[in-house]
C-alpha cells in the first residue's frame, strides 16, 4: 500500500513539473498547524522537517514558515511553545503584512496570482486547502496520521494545465506560419530574363571578312625568255 501511495504522490509532482514549472529543491510554505502536528505525530519532536518533506516529495526540499505564522504559534501560547521553537529553525519566506495576518491568510496571500515562487503549500485547514484546489498552480500537502500526504492535482487545475497547453501548441503554430511568412519575403528576388542571359556565357560571332589585300594585287608578268636557235 505504500509503494503505490509513493506512485501517487510521484505522479502528482511531476504534473506540477510538467505544468507549472516546479523544480528542486521544492520550496514548502508550512503553517502552525502542520508544524504541530509533524511534531507531536510523526517524529516525535525531530525538527528535520526538511528530510521529511523530501521523503514524501521524491526529491529536495526546504520547509518555510513567516513572520506572521511565527506570530500566530506564540499567541497560542506554553502549549505551542516548542512548535515554535522549531519553526524559529525554518526558511523564512518574505512576507510584508503589518500587522501581521492570520497564518492561513498569510500563505493564500503568498500563492495566489498563479504561484509564482511555485510553493508547496503544507497546512491542516481544511477551509485554506479547499481554496488552493481552485487555485492554479497550487500544491497541497497535508498531515494525517503518522505519515505527509500530498494532494493529487484537482479537476480545475488538470483542467487549466490543458487549456494552457493547448494555447501554447497554438501559439508555436502561429509563430511558425510568422516565419515561414518572413523567410519567404526575406528571400533575393528571381534575375530577371535579361539578366540570366548576360549572365550566360556569350560567343563572339565570326562576321565574314573581306577579301585578303594580299591576294588582291596583281601578278607580275614574268618577262619570256626566248632561246635563241643558234644555241641549240
Amino acid at each position: 500500500m505504500r509503494v503505490k501511495r509513493q506512485k501517487r504522490y510521484r505522479k502528482a509532482v511531476r504534473f506540477l513539473k510538467a505544468s507549472f514549472g516546479f523544480r528542486e529543491p521544492f520550496k514548502v510554505l508550512c503553517d502552525g498547524n502542520f508544524q504541530h502536528s509533524v511534531l507531536h505525530n510523526i517524529r516525535k519532536g525531530s525538527e528535520d522537517f526538511d528530510k521529511l518533506l523530501s521523503q514524501a516529495l521524491g526529491g529536495a526540499a526546504k520547509a518555510f514558515t513567516t513572520r506572521c505564522i511565527n506570530a500566530e504559534l506564540k499567541k497560542l501560547g506554553t502549549s505551542f511553545s516548542d512548535t515554535l521553537n522549531a519553526a524559529r529553525k525554518l526558511h523564512l519566506a518574505k512576507c510584508d503584512h503589518e500587522p501581521a495576518k492570520g497564518g492561513s491568510e498569510c500563505l493564500e496571500s503568498l500563492v495566489e496570482s498563479f504561484n509564482p515562487e511555485h510553493f508547496f503549500v503544507a497546512t491542516q485547514d481544511g477551509d485554506l486547502r479547499q481554496k488552493l484546489r481552485v487555485m492554479p498552480g497550487c500544491a497541497v500537502v497535508y498531515s494525517k496520521k503518522t505519515s505527509l500526504c500530498v494532494e493529487p492535482p484537482s479537476e480545475f487545475q488538470q483542467q487549466f494545465a490543458k487549456e494552457e497547453e493547448s494555447k501554447r501548441e497554438s501559439l508555436k503554430c502561429r509563430e511558425q506560419r510568422l516565419l515561414s511568412r518572413v523567410s519567404e519575403d526575406e528571400e533575393p528576388p528571381k534575375r530577371s530574363k535579361s539578366l540570366m542571359v548576360r549572365d550566360r556565357p556569350t560567343f563572339k560571332r565570326k562576321r565574314a571578312k573581306g577579301p585578303n589585300p594580299l591576294s588582291c594585287k596583281k601578278k607580275k608578268q614574268v618577262p619570256e625568255v626566248r632561246v635563241l636557235s643558234s644555241l641549240r
